[in-house]
């Protein structure tokens, strides 16, 4: 119940930032608003603003809409025909290309804006925990256990470069695979040096193998963090780019065939995620809100008729060519559209399933 409380929480206010920034640049323009849903199907309960919106919550929480005046379905794909001029004033599809594509683009750029406003009020409000270079445990048969490190061994300096924190002393490691590296350690208020080699490990295969240096030792002490406003507000900024950085580099060596597409989750892996990290507290749960948020604006940028990034494409064709696609054309494109994120759904939902070894009980059962 843990689970599927924080899954309904994550997703309903990642689903509402994404609809609200739709809506908010519709009014803005000049267009009417019929309905404002989070979740799909029938209508559990729901009330109309002052403008005439209905506000709702539906029967299947996963996803939402709004539907603006004109459209023949909430997807906004084709047009009613059958409205007078007064009505045209206030239709979505008879709005400027600038209008249009600004609406359909402020979705993404509300979740783009919601990662970062977390991401300062994290940074600022909760601040970050950093490990500090102090040995919590050693593994046994480790390099560190070989050398002789002790738990509460704080780390001064690796090969006479003082460190601060435990990040520091990973990277010399991880970049030192088979050498030698000098440590020197403060240990009962004395300064020992000891000298150890980090043991090798790879990973991957052919063209993506990777060769890495491992101590063996975890961290055991740990500092709060908290940034200004200033410098959160320019982490925040950073911490974004880099997650839609990282996001993009692993979807292009998926679709290279680099890196297992099974990491792809679904619906269930979100569920499973949110009451995990749930349970780690507030803190926690908005950072991994914050990176679903990034995602989310991501995939819906994706030049896909039906997602925002391909009635951006169609706008970009129209501006090009004066006049916008034909019907057949624009429907032919959401039917494929739907279908690609139908297909895409279920491989990942395949996934999910796969991961909680749905199938092989199944299999069992069979044999």
């Amino acid at each position: 119940m843990e689970t599927l409380l924080a899954f309904l929480f994550v997703l309903s206010v990642l689903v509402f930032v994404h609809e609200y920034g739709h809506y908010w640049v519709a009014i803005r323009n000049g267009v009417k608003v019929e309905a404002f849903s989070i979740g799909f199907g029938p209508e559990l309960f729901g009330w109309y603003d002052k403008k005439g919106t209905r506000w709702k919550i539906s029967l299947l929480p996963l996803g939402g809409y709004v539907k603006m005046f004109g459209d023949m379905n909430p997807a906004s794909a084709g047009q009613r025909d059958d409205l007078n001029e007064d009505e045209r004033q206030h239709a979505f599809h008879h709005k400027g290309l600038r209008a249009r594509a600004a609406i359909v683009f402020a979705g993404p750029a509300a979740n783009f804006l919601f990662a970062i406003i977390v991401f300062i009020v994290l940074f600022a409000a909760v601040g970050q925990q950093r490990a500090l270079p102090v040995v919590g445990e050693t593994v046994d048969g480790s390099p560190a256990a070989a050398a002789g490190l002790l738990p509460q061994d704080q780390i001064e300096a690796v090969n006479g470069q003082s460190i601060d924190w435990f990040s520091e002393l990973s990277d010399v490691i991880r970049a030192n695979a088979g050498s030698q590296v000098a440590l020197s350690i403060l240990r009962d208020g004395q300064v020992v040096d000891i000298a150890v080699t980090p043991e090798p490990v790879t990973t991957g295969e052919g063209d993506s193998q990777q060769t890495f240096g491992r101590l063996g030792v975890t961290a055991g002490a740990f500092e709060t963090q908290r940034d200004g406003i200033v410098d959160a507000t320019g982490r925040a900024f950073s911490a974004t780019y880099g997650l839609v950085a990282q996001t993009l580099s692993a979807l292009g060596e998926m679709i290279a065939g680099e890196r297992d597409s099974s990491e792809l989750g679904g619906p269930i892996r979100i569920a499973q995620m949110s009451g995990e990290v749930a349970e780690g507290g507030l803190g926690p749960l908005l950072f991994f809100m914050a990176y679903l948020s990034i995602s989310l604006g991501l995939i819906n940028l994706m030049p896909v008729p039906v997602l925002d990034g391909g009635h951006l494409v169609f706008y970009a064709i129209e501006a090009i060519r004066g006049k916008p696609l034909g019907a057949k054309a624009q429907e032919y494109g959401f039917r494929l559209g739907a279908g690609l994120v139908f297909s895409l759904i279920i491989f990942a939902t395949w996934n999910d399933l796969s991961q909680l070894g749905v199938w092989d009980f199944f299999k069992g059962l069979v044999g």
